[in-house]
């Protein structure tokens, strides 16, 4: 997987297609994450990067579990399996594993319901140019920003946190 950081310190860019066989190699069963895609690697919060960090062995299996919460084509439950089985592909310890696995069966849903707000905001995650200087930063709003909006404009209330949508 060929990568290049943004300026924001936190978002990486797909410089490369990347895939992934579910299943077994070869299967019919193919994720193909597209050249631009905008990925954090694994959504591991900041108390937490002295014991994981947002990218180990499980970095192509969290880039793979990023388009697929964006993407939103699988249930939540098979994205999550599809990150279980990648993270055994790349041999990710066992613990480790079942850790990132519960996390985000856990709190997954944070992430997933943000995608869902940011997609209605017209938020793109998949860049159609990708800068060749690491000076752009994301322009995507901040996790609880967009929650809150997404929750508030979803109970009829005219959402007026964080700036107007870009």
């Amino acid at each position: 997987m060929l990568v290049s950081p943004l300026a924001d310190g936190r978002t990486w860019i797909l410089r490369q297609e990347f895939g992934f066989d579910v299943g077994a190699e070869g299967s019919d069963d193919k994720i193909n994450v597209p050249v631009g895609f905008e990925t954090d690697f694994a959504s591991i919060p900041r108390p937490f990067w002295f014991i994981l960090p947002q990218w180990g062995k499980y970095g192509n299996a969290a880039v793979i579990h990023d388009w697929l919460y964006w993407d939103q084509k699988r249930s939540r439950a098979d994205s999550d399996a599809v990150l279980l089985e990648g993270m055994a592909v790349s041999q990710v310890n066992t613990v480790v594993r079942y850790v990132i696995y519960k996390a985000v069966r856990w709190f997954g849903w944070l992430a997933w319901y943000r995608n869902q707000a940011d997609r209605a905001d017209g938020y793109q995650r998949v860049l159609r140019t990708i800068p060749v200087k690491a000076i752009a930063k994301s322009q995507r709003r901040g996790q609880y920003i967009q929650l809150a909006r997404h929750v508030l404009g979803r109970t009829g209330h005219k959402p007026s946190i964080g700036p107007p949508p870009k």
